[in-house]
């Protein structure tokens, strides 16, 4: 199966997916303040589905018939997902993961639409199923504000 322009969106997700895990990863081990310990298990798990989903996702680029990327520079070149700064205050790492989960379910919708205009049902599933993780995610750390 070949479906270039849906792979080359996915590549983007991947870059997205993987900053994200990164940054959630590095916020978990550094955040502190009152709010430690249930901040430090929400990151956590977090982070874990994340770690889940970059294999999901490579894989499904493999399966339409691209190299799925896997270093630091080319997620750098199109990830919308800055790196995270350990030593920013909980608040500004909770909020910052807020809005990285908005900046990837944008680039998830626009994966959607490219899958959906190629009839691609094996990516919609995919996608359908992370947007509403990252939902979740976006609404959990802004409760957490």
């Amino acid at each position: 199966m070949s479906n270039k322009p849906v792979a080359e969106s996915l590549k983007i997700v991947l870059a997205d997916t993987y900053s994200l895990y990164l940054k959630t990863q590095n916020y978990h081990w550094n955040v502190t303040g009152p709010h430690f310990k249930s901040l430090h298990m929400l990151f956590e798990e977090q982070y874990n589905d994340l770690f889940t989903a970059v294999d999901v996702i490579a894989e499904r680029i493999r399966t339409l018939g691209e190299k799925a990327p896997g270093t630091f520079s080319a997620y750098q070149k199109v990830s919308s997902i800055k790196e995270g700064n350990e030593k920013a205050d909980a608040q500004t790492m909770v909020k910052e993961l807020a809005e990285d989960q908005g900046k990837i379910i944008t680039t998830l919708t626009e994966t959607l639409q490219a899958a959906q205009n190629a009839g691609d049902e094996g990516t919609i599933g995919i996608i359908v199923d992370r947007i509403s993780v990252h939902e979740k995610n976006a609404w959990m750390l802004k409760s957490s504000l």
